[in-house]
Order: structure tokens, then sequence, then C-alpha cells
């Protein structure tokens, strides 16, 4: 496959225009990371929007920063970091978890729709983004949004092309919220709870008024793969308090008195809290080297469990639980099960189950993304060819809608 790397926007326009008018696809990436996630594309071109690089934009009064596309995410989050701001979305690193190298961009965030632990409570990457200049399948230079918080023009096709992975347009540049970063964090750690009674721990957490921003239940399975083996040797319900440090100390205090009824309770520092969540964002039980099967599923908080439950009465599987449990990780010691997993997804009242990592003959036989609807597969194949009409972006990316 040959890489192009445009210069510039106008460059980028042109080989898309000429890859058009010849009908060839064109793979879309920017730094890879997440290469081998979704389905095959067959392209004998990839274009990448490294070549576009460079913050464009950034007052850390108005919370809002412009960057192109290919800029790569850790220059980004260090100009933040200077100035005590932050992405609100906490977007995950792929490269252990997928065994890929390279440098993750903001532009490849924002076309994935990246989002971490703070998800559930500060929204998704696509949430904060406002605007983006992008190419079309015709080779087109639009731009929607703007670089204030309330303008709204476009918003929608801003929604649009995040998460769509480049099946319908060349990112080139974004534009996004940068809120303050927390002065400090703890985490509430309740031990010896099974997935159910950590369900209901986690929903009776966020029910008080002391703003948690991270809640995951950690199994056993899986307790000892963090922070170095430094956890509780029991299951380990883990609760995030982020803000001020008078304050966290005293909503922290006010989460641990509560939790008490639940099991034993213990306290993480700022240093342990912050690597703890990070190793969850990064889903480091399953970053082990392997092509084992990972999903990512999607369903109520209250359902994860029971999905976790019914499936290892059929299949081989482990998994922890992010977003209070509405995201499930599950690794599966085998074959993927596809259809038995999502018919269960399903049967338990409906979700997102979606396939992270496999080996290559099974990401050549399933359906990475969860099935749409027959009306939602339709919307999205009228929405592919207004916006790519000679099908040359990730042919096949996200299933047969993008083809």
């Amino acid at each position: 496959m040959i890489d192009l790397v445009p210069a510039s926007e106008e460059e980028a326009a042109a080989i898309i225009r000429a890859h058009a008018q010849e009908g060839r696809a064109l793979a879309i990436s920017g730094g890879d990371t997440r290469s081998g996630f979704g389905n095959a594309v067959e392209a004998e071109d990839r274009l990448r929007s490294t070549g576009l690089s460079g913050i464009v934009g950034y007052n850390p009064g108005e919370m809002v920063m412009t960057a192109k596309a290919g800029t790569p995410l850790a220059e980004v989050q260090a100009a933040l970091a200077e100035n005590s701001q932050m992405l609100a979305f906490e977007p995950m690193d792929h490269r252990a978890l997928m065994g890929t190298s390279g440098e993750p961009t903001i532009g490849g965030v924002f076309a994935a729709n990246v989002s971490g632990p703070r998800r559930f409570v500060a929204g998704a990457a696509r949430d904060s983004l406002l605007g983006i200049r992008f190419v079309n399948g015709k080779g087109e230079i639009i731009k929607a949004g703007g670089r204030v918080m309330k303008n709204v023009t476009g918003l929608d096709l801003v929604k649009l092309l995040a998460g769509s992975y480049g099946t319908l347009g060349f990112l080139t540049e974004v534009t996004f919220r940068v809120p303050p970063r927390p002065k400090t964090e703890e985490t509430i750690v309740i031990s010896g709870l099974n997935d159910a009674e950590a369900a209901n721990a986690m929903a009776a957490a966020m029910a008080l008024p002391v703003e948690v921003s991270g809640a995951a239940h950690l199994p056993l399975t899986v307790t000892w793969k963090f922070l170095g083996g430094k956890l509780p040797e029991e299951e380990a319900t883990v609760l995030r308090i982020e803000g001020l440090p008078g304050s966290v100390d005293s909503r922290a205090a006010k989460l641990l008195s509560a939790m008490g009824s639940f099991g034993p309770a213990t306290r993480l520092d700022a240093a342990a809290s912050r690597q703890l969540w990070q190793e969850i964002r990064d889903v480091a039980p399953y970053a082990d080297g392997t092509a084992r099967p990972v999903w990512r599923v999607s369903m109520a908080p209250s359902i994860g469990h029971q999905l976790v439950a019914a499936l290892r009465l059929e299949a081989g599987v482990d998994a922890f639980y992010d977003w209070q449990g509405g995201l499930v990780w599950m690794r599966m010691e085998a074959d993927p099960e596809a259809d038995l997993v999502r018919r269960f997804v399903k049967a338990l009242g409906g979700g997102h189950a979606t396939l992270i990592r496999a080996p290559a003959n099974a990401r050549a036989a399933i359906s990475a993304f969860h099935p749409e609807e027959e009306a939602v597969a339709l919307l999205s194949r009228r929405v592919k060819e207004k916006f790519d009409p000679a099908g040359i972006f990730n042919p096949g990316k996200m299933g047969w809608a993008d083809r």
C-alpha cells in the first residue's frame, strides 16, 4: 500500500478528486494506531493526515483549541497541560491493546469518537467537538461549526463526521472544547463485591451529591493486573472524585462513609488514582500481546453483568466494567462468539457490541460493528452516497452501509 501524505488541505483535495475520477479506493488514516480495528479495507493507496500538523488557534481563556487533524495527540495534551486544561472525554490510547505503534492524532481521536472513563458524565469525544474542516469524496473542502462554544452553525454535520471512521470525509482541522483540568483526585475502592453487588453500589454512588467522575468494577480475574498488583486481593469497585483539594477531601470522605455499607472501603491518593484510571482507560488487563478477541459492549449499566453471567454459561469469557457498568470490556478465550454475544445483547434489552480485536481470519468473517436496524442502515447508506458518491473512502470499514 502506498502512503500519500499531503502537506496542505488543497493537496489532499486534489488527491481525492483524482482518486474519485478513477474510482480508486483510499484507506484513510492518521497515526494508524488503531490499525486492525473495524472491517478490512481494500485499497491500493492510504491517505494519511500526518502531514497536516500543528495547533492553529488556542486561547486558554476561551477554553477552545483548533488544531490540524494530523497533530499528534501528545502535542495537544502537552499544550493543554501547560494551561491546566484537558480533553474532558479522556481518550483511550489503543496501542497496547491493538499491538500497534506510531502516534495517535487529534483528528483520529474524533474520527473514531474515542472516549474514556469520564465519558458517562462528560460526554463522548463528539460532544466536545465544535467545528471541523474536511474534504468530501468529490474533493470539495467543507467547513462546519465554529471556534466559539455558542456557535451552533453546522453542528449536526460536525457530530456526523465524529465516529465515521474516515468513511464520509478526510478530516483536515478540528475545533474542540478544553475545560479546566481538576486540581487533584482520589479514588474510593470497595472490596469484595460480586458483579451484581457492584452494579448496585455504583448506582448508589452516582445518586449521591458527590460528583463521581469515574465508576468501574474490576472482578477478581483482573484486579491483580492494575496498579502493579497493589489493589486489595479481592474484587475492586472503584469510584473517582475530582476537583479542588478541599472539595475532593470532603466529598471522598462522604463517599467513603456511604460505601461502607456495601463492603470494606479504602482511599487511593492522587498519584495512584491517576495511574489506575489510565489503566482502566487503556484496557490494561487485555493488552497482553495476543490477538484473543476483545469486545467493547455498551448497554444499560444495570444489565452489563447479566450479559457476562449469561455468556459464561456457554463460552470462556473474562470481563470488567466501566461507565458505572454500562461499558463492558470482554476478552474471549477462544472464538469471538459473535452470534452468541449479539444475541444475548438483544435479549437483554439491546446495546452495541463492537469487536475491537481479533485474529485476521475472524475479522474477515465477522462485522466489527454492531449490525444496524434496516431503516438505520438504509439512512447510513444514503448519507455515505451523499458524502462519498464514488465510494472511495475506507470502503467496507464499517460494514455493508459504506461499500
